[in-house]
């Protein structure tokens, strides 16, 4: 995708220095979708490439946007390099969906370990310490429902991608953020007109849901599975998480098991659910992580403060269960 111009009219060097490394060029081929871009269902069919490497690139000019700090910018940049093949879905192999931590282990070391790397942060008196975790800074990263640079990326990226939103209607959301300070007194991105801000709310929420969807969950358990299989038997090792999704895909080939299983994932097209698993298919129960964003407006509150209809439409979100079976279907 290229929609990087909605955030900033250019890369300014420091930040171009550091998008040339090697660390950050090869999330260039670890997605945004968790490996859901690879089945045919009909919501990740025909979406376009939306990678890593976008998104990273996207959350530091967000960052340098608002806040003209480089150590901000770049470490907005840095978030996502230790991600692995499939993202996530390593997480789902760990059993550790819920929290989603296991995917953000090694950022530091890999940071240090970048000889390109060390070498541009030198040049603008930088370290490590400044860079390595994004969370230290409100405007890249916030707990959620909070706005930050993070959220709000990949909320554009994802709803122009999915068609929940325009080009045009990214620039009208974008436009009208400004850094205020919270009602717990830190600073965070946040809308100055109510409308607007209950229009992104709402995109923003059905990215949510298309997020813990049927189809996203199953494909992300099932893709665990093959990637569990393939180091069990080492088609594939522990190191080869770290490398790229062609990288992988082709190891999968090498083997008629996992080539028979990759094969099948992609011309996954549709779900049955059931309150139980019938005696055919591959049946599996799996549990979500709601991720939402409750924007706020300067001066006025969260949206689900100021809209009722938001407000219910997130409560019933919030509620759903998944308590029940699902199947793909070819």
């Amino acid at each position: 995708m290229d929609h990087y111009h909605i955030y900033h009219n250019e890369i300014p060097d420091f930040l171009r220095e550091c998008i040339e490394t090697p660390i950050i060029q090869r999330i260039r081929s670890i997605g945004m979708n968790c490996g859901c871009e690879y089945t045919a269902f009909p919501q990740f069919a025909d979406i376009e490439s939306y990678s890593r490497y976008d998104h990273s690139v996207g959350v530091a000019l967000i960052v340098w946007h608002f806040t003209y700090d480089r150590k901000q910018a770049i470490a907005g940049l840095l978030h996502d390099v230790a991600s692995p093949v499939f993202t996530h879905v390593v997480d789902f192999m760990h059993g550790d969906y819920l929290t989603q931590e296991s995917t953000e282990d090694g950022t530091e070391m890999l940071i240090a370990d970048s000889t390109e790397l060390q070498a541009v942060l030198r040049k603008y008196e930088l370290t490590t310490g400044d860079v390595c975790d994004y969370h230290r800074y409100p405007i890249a990263d916030n707990d959620s429902p909070l706005l930050s640079a993070d959220r709000l990326e990949y909320t554009i990226g994802n709803s122009i991608n999915y068609g929940i939103c325009t080009i045009e209607d990214a620039k009208c959301f974008y436009s009208d953020l400004i850094i205020g300070t919270n009602e717990y007194g830190t600073p965070e991105l946040m809308f100055k007109n109510t409308l607007i801000a209950e229009t992104f709310a709402k995109a923003a929420l059905g990215c949510s849901k298309i997020y813990i969807s049927d189809e996203d969950r199953y494909a992300m358990q099932l893709l665990s599975e093959i990637l569990k299989y393939a180091i069990e038997h080492q088609i594939i090792s522990e190191d080869d998480l770290c490398s790229t999704e062609p990288e992988v895909i082709g190891k999968f080939f090498s083997d008629e098991r996992t080539a028979s299983l990759w094969n099948s994932f992609c011309t996954y097209s549709q779900i049955t659910s059931a309150p139980q698993p019938k005696d055919t298919g591959c049946w599996r129960k799996i549990s979500a992580k709601k991720r939402f964003i409750d924007p706020m407006v300067q001066g006025e509150g969260r949206i689900s403060e100021l809209s009722s209809e938001f407000a219910e439409s997130l409560n019933a979100f919030r509620k759903n269960s998944y308590d029940y079976w699902v199947c793909g279907q070819h």
